[in-house]
């Protein structure tokens, strides 16, 4: 079984992101499939390279930047992203954000 790395609970939802590899200013845009406070998850034929290091737009409300790299690389599936770095502002949204989701989640299955 996989040892299992991540500090903070991961939620399936999709949100608009623009990936732009170090050394790049062309956008790569996809979705996330799944998001937390330190990483998220993106779906891609063409994966980059675990290690790659990316500059991340993920559209909530605002548009928060974050800097992070890939993880892991999954050929023609995407990439696990960790968040390295963002500002304290950016990280708050972020938390709120995933706090809503999680309220949702809660009162769906309530029902």
């Amino acid at each position: 079984m996989p040892v299992e790395r991540r500090t903070c609970p991961r939620f399936k939802v999709s949100v608009p992101v623009e990936l732009y590899p170090e050394g790049t200013d062309t956008p790569i845009r996809c979705s996330t499939s799944d998001l937390s406070l330190g990483g998220c998850y993106v779906e891609s034929i063409f994966p980059f390279p675990a290690g790659t290091r990316l500059e991340i737009k993920l559209q909530l409300e605002d548009t928060l930047l974050i800097m992070g790299r890939a993880v892991t690389s999954d050929p023609q599936v995407g990439n696990g992203i960790h968040f390295d770095r963002m500002l304290p502002e950016d990280l708050e949204q972020l938390h709120d954000f995933l706090k809503s989701v999680e309220m949702q989640a809660e009162a769906a299955t309530e029902t």
